[in-house]
């Protein structure tokens, strides 16, 4: 098991993609440091070439960890389970464990790139449709895939990777206006999930570069 220095998360407190990362060591009761990487501040800090050194996509989050920098969230989250002590975030049986993949794919592909910053910042005026018929659009798939594979949490009863990918989805839905109500599945998994300390603590509303007004 690898474990020299803490892992450097380089994240937003908005950050979907961030917020996953932060689930994910919380639950594994792994310490980190935090940088905040503000992607409005100064035309965003994302774009400089400081951090494009670290991550070439110029987006969040990038994590160094291990002498080594990981840049896609789904990928650090499958290092850390597979380096890491403590709960597995991915199932051992590997039905469940393509479940869990093709779910975290689902939101991680398929509906959060659609309505993430550099994507709305393109649209203009008709940013929040935009946003909002895409989540319906990947909603109306996820409901019924998740009325299939969950049971307490998104894939039976363990937390899992997928977990970590719907809450915060469902943060930017409501961040759009998206009824979620119209989805029973995603919003009794959601309310569940919020309930557990890991994803207390790791909230946006609580970070180190949460703006003062929507701290909680």
């Amino acid at each position: 098991m690898a474990t020299q220095t803490k892992p450097v998360l380089h994240g937003y407190f908005r950050s979907s993609c961030s917020w996953r990362l932060r689930i994910a060591f919380a639950l594994k009761g792994i310490e980190y440091d935090q940088v905040p990487v503000n992607l409005i501040k100064d035309g965003g800090q994302q774009l400089t070439e400081q951090y494009k050194a670290l991550n070439p996509m110029q987006q969040v989050p990038a994590v160094e960890i291990d002498g080594i920098i990981l840049s896609q969230s789904l990928a650090v989250i499958q290092y850390i389970d597979e380096t890491r002590q403590g709960p597995r975030l991915l199932p051992a049986d590997p039905k469940k464990r393509a479940q869990v993949r093709m779910l975290s794919d689902v939101i991680a592909s398929g509906i959060q790139p659609l309505q993430n910053l550099y994507v709305i910042q393109k649209i203009g005026a008709e940013k929040a449709q935009w946003a909002q018929h895409f989540i319906n659009r990947g909603f109306q798939a996820l409901e019924p895939m998740l009325k299939q594979t969950a049971g307490k949490y998104c894939v039976g009863d363990e937390i899992s990777m997928a977990d970590i990918c719907l809450v915060p989805q469902v943060y930017n839905a409501e961040r759009f206006k998206v009824d979620v109500g119209l989805y029973p599945t995603i919003q009794r998994l959601n309310q569940t999930l919020l309930e557990i300390e890991a994803f207390k603590l790791s909230h946006p509303s609580c970070q180190p570069d949460t703006p003062d007004d929507l701290r909680v």
